[in-house]
């Protein structure tokens, strides 16, 4: 049988309720969002579960909530004798796959993330940048656009790479407007701009990435015991001091989504679980790559279907 990938999802998939049903049925989901609360020194599962919907879209919320509830989710797929040969997270979602291969405390991860969100949002003053999907065009044209834009004194970049025909670009407001206006007049299908407070993983994001960096010092990270695809490269990690290199790197760097998807088939498998809210990953895969199963687990409905998925094929 091909070999199995657990996936794990970025900023944009939370929802005000998630989680609730997965508490209400499994001790471990109680266990981790205790754990979490107790890590951060607010309740989170509150705000999974009631919001404000306003106060669980800030950075700095959304980051701890998701991966809260990518934790649970692989913590009950294991319960269910479901594990992953190799693992990768969009963004955050890398933090949650690290949690998966052991090379991450859940705890220390909770906290990391917090702090990930606060620099991220200190990092560029609100309304002062921008992020905006660009789709139905060519990604050296954009990456292109995008430099000439940079050398007349804005700052713009190409950021995600999420599947075919589907790019993020970010930087100053000024520049990721000027970015779209340019990339219309020369044949983008659509630009749309994203309600988000920063500019994520554009150049703007240095100062966040160093101050993670004197945060990881901080926590112990180990060796992951399966391989985790970084989003940096596209490429394996396993050893703590590249993960912890990696993820200093990836807070100001794009997130090479279809390299990492490319990466994991390369490695043998073709099915994908998404683990946690959402399915923003499985509508990426599709596009990416035809033949890869995608299943997802965020809730009990999710997880039996997937569960029934494989016991029909083993």
């Amino acid at each position: 049988m091909n070999k199995i990938a657990f996936v794990f999802p970025g900023q944009g998939s939370q929802t005000v309720g998630m989680g609730k049903e997965l508490y209400e049925n499994y001790e471990i989901a109680k266990d981790l969002f205790e754990k979490a609360d107790k890590a951060l020194g607010f309740s989170i599962k509150d705000m999974c579960f009631n919001g404000p919907e306003e106060e669980l879209r800030k950075t700095y919320n959304t980051q701890p909530a998701i991966l809260t509830m990518s934790v649970i989710c692989f913590e009950v797929l294991k319960s269910k004798g479901l594990s992953p040969d190799i693992v990768a997270g969009h963004s955050l979602g890398e933090y949650s796959a690290l949690v998966a291969a052991g090379a991450i405390n859940f705890e220390d991860a909770v906290y990391l993330v917090h702090q990930r969100g606060k620099f991220m949002q200190e990092a560029v003053p609100l309304g002062k940048g921008g992020m905006a999907a660009i789709l139905g065009m060519d990604r050296e044209k954009i990456i292109e656009i995008c430099q000439r834009i940079s050398n007349n004194g804005e700052s713009v970049q190409a950021v995600n790479f999420n599947c075919p025909g589907q790019v993020v670009i970010a930087g100053t407001t000024r520049g990721v407007e000027e970015a779209c206006s340019c990339l219309k007049d020369t044949g983008a299908r659509k630009t749309v701009m994203l309600p988000v407070s920063a500019p994520f993983h554009s150049l703007l994001m240095q100062p966040a990435a160093e101050k993670l960096a004197v945060e990881l010092d901080k926590v112990e990270i180990r060796d992951a015991k399966i391989p985790v695809v970084a989003n940096v490269n596209g490429k394996v990690m396993h050893d703590a001091a590249t993960i912890k290199n990696l993820l200093v790197k990836q807070a100001a760097s794009p997130v090479k989504w279809e390299d990492c998807v490319a990466e994991i088939v390369e490695q043998g498998a073709k099915t994908f679980i998404e683990v946690g809210p959402g399915k923003v990953l499985n509508g990426f895969n599709k596009k990416i790559d035809k033949l890869i199963i995608n299943l997802n687990v965020e809730d009990i409905t999710s997880l039996e279907k997937t569960l029934d998925y494989f016991k029909e094929v083993r």
